[in-house]
């Protein structure tokens, strides 16, 4: 799919879509509670539909309620079928694959697009330890492991990605680990540990947390077994970036749904925003934002290298050159994101330097329309579309249906607000 986006004003209020991370957790937790769980608020992007295709296989029960909540019957794992795929999701692969190897029975997991050429070799390492046979294509999917996973006192690397410590956690406590500790080197992305400790915590399991280096399982409580359970899936911080940049830029928006309590880590969007100078009113039901002279800013995003794409977008309307940190959070994403965005934001005029760990953005030189592409990447698309609200001509970007991964609602969104996009399936461009 094509879209083409006009410089546009924007206005008026959106709902957050919600969030996939919240809702993959979701999903897991009520896989493993025994009972009827209810999830309000549910996720429709395609992480969340293979989550939801996952925990149907693994022996879940999906019902879908007029009211739009989905209520999940569960008998723990019991497999269906011998292969799950978890699409192009990294949390799903890295969260189930422990999950999955609860059961006694072979089972392969696999997925679609680059999460075929993401490195899954952690779990070679791993899994065996844990009483768990394992075999993948040199660390690659396919995995076809062999449960079931015993917990045991082990030490695991948190440097790449803090999924397979989610996977892990979740796993131990649906297995009843007792007296045992998963201890954690260089531990990336805490944030999103607090978020997979709050949910495991609201499904009746405790964890001891010693400082994000050591995670003890003392005395495992699960009350909730055989009783009824909901869960509310949170509004997306991760895609709300997305709209808070586009409101700097082109409001002023007012965004609804999103828990400014929430431990998810890209709520520290809100930071870079109010650094850049742009006008923000930080209410418990609302957030207004809108344009205001912008300056370059300075942000660590070693604990929240997804907002890369969105504050690379609101740099490119600061004036100055912004400094984000945690580079190297980029290789394994759906594209090696720091050159995915310094190749299609040089198309805008925009210059991006890496230094290291460093990424240099030059803003305020103004952004011009040009021809862009996702690279099959959901984020790298949404920060095209955002930049191309005040460029100084249309903007378009190919492949553009990549957004479907994690906010199929995005361009629906910015039109809501507004924005003029135009949709068309994938022909030629005339440049």
């Amino acid at each position: 799919m094509i879209v083409r986006i006009q410089p546009s004003q924007l206005s008026g209020a959106i709902h957050a879509a919600a969030s996939k991370s919240s809702m993959q957790r979701g999903c897991a937790a009520a896989l493993l509670t025994v009972g009827q769980t209810t999830l309000v608020n549910p996720g429709k992007s395609n992480d969340d539909l293979a989550a939801l295709d996952v925990i149907q296989k693994l022996g879940a029960t999906v019902e879908h309620t007029e009211n739009g909540d989905l209520i999940i019957h569960s008998k723990g794992i019991h497999p269906k079928n011998n292969e799950v795929n978890c699409g192009e999701s990294g949390l799903g692969i890295r969260m189930f694959t422990p999950i999955a190897s609860l059961s006694d029975q072979p089972i392969t997991l696999t997925g679609t697009g680059s999460l075929l050429t993401r490195p899954m070799d952690f779990f070679d390492e791993i899994l065996p330890q844990l009483g768990v046979k394992i075999k993948s294509q040199n660390g690659k999917l396919p995995l076809q492991i062999q449960g079931p996973l015993k917990p045991a006192d082990i030490e695991v690397d948190g440097s790449l990605s803090s999924q397979f410590l989610t996977g892990l956690l979740m796993a131990y406590g649906a297995a009843g680990a007792n007296n045992v500790a998963i201890t954690v080197k260089n531990l990336t992305s805490k944030p999103y540990i607090d978020l997979t400790l709050q949910v495991m915590k609201h499904f009746g399991w405790d964890v001891e947390n010693n400082n994000y280096e050591k995670f003890f399982f003392n005395k495992n409580i699960h009350g909730s077994r055989l009783t009824a359970h909901g869960y509310t899936v949170e509004g997306d911080w991760s895609g709300a970036a997305f709209i808070l940049v586009a409101g700097a830029i082109a409001g002023p928006i007012t965004v609804k749904g999103l828990d400014t309590f929430s431990t998810q880590a890209d709520k520290a969007v809100l930071q870079a925003l109010i650094d850049c100078g742009c006008g923000l009113s930080i209410q418990p039901e609302q957030i207004e934002i809108g344009p205001a002279p912008l300056k370059a800013f300075h942000f660590n995003a070693n604990n929240c290298p997804d907002l890369f794409p969105p504050l690379v977008a609101l740099a490119s309307y600061c004036e100055g050159t912004t400094v984000i940190e945690g580079v190297n959070r980029l290789t394994h994403k759906e594209s090696n994101r720091a050159l995915t965005l310094q190749q299609e934001f040089s198309k805008l005029g925009i210059e991006i330097n890496l230094q290291d760990d460093l990424m240099l953005i030059k803003g305020g030189t103004g952004v011009k329309g040009a021809v862009t592409h996702s690279h099959h990447d959901h984020r790298i698309a949404m920060a095209c579309a955002v930049a191309g609200l005040k460029a100084n001509s249309e903007l378009v970007i190919e492949q553009a249906e990549a957004v479907n991964k994690s906010y199929p609602e995005f361009y629906t969104h910015l039109q809501n607000l507004g924005a003029t996009i135009n949709e068309q399936t994938n022909k030629p461009i005339n440049q």
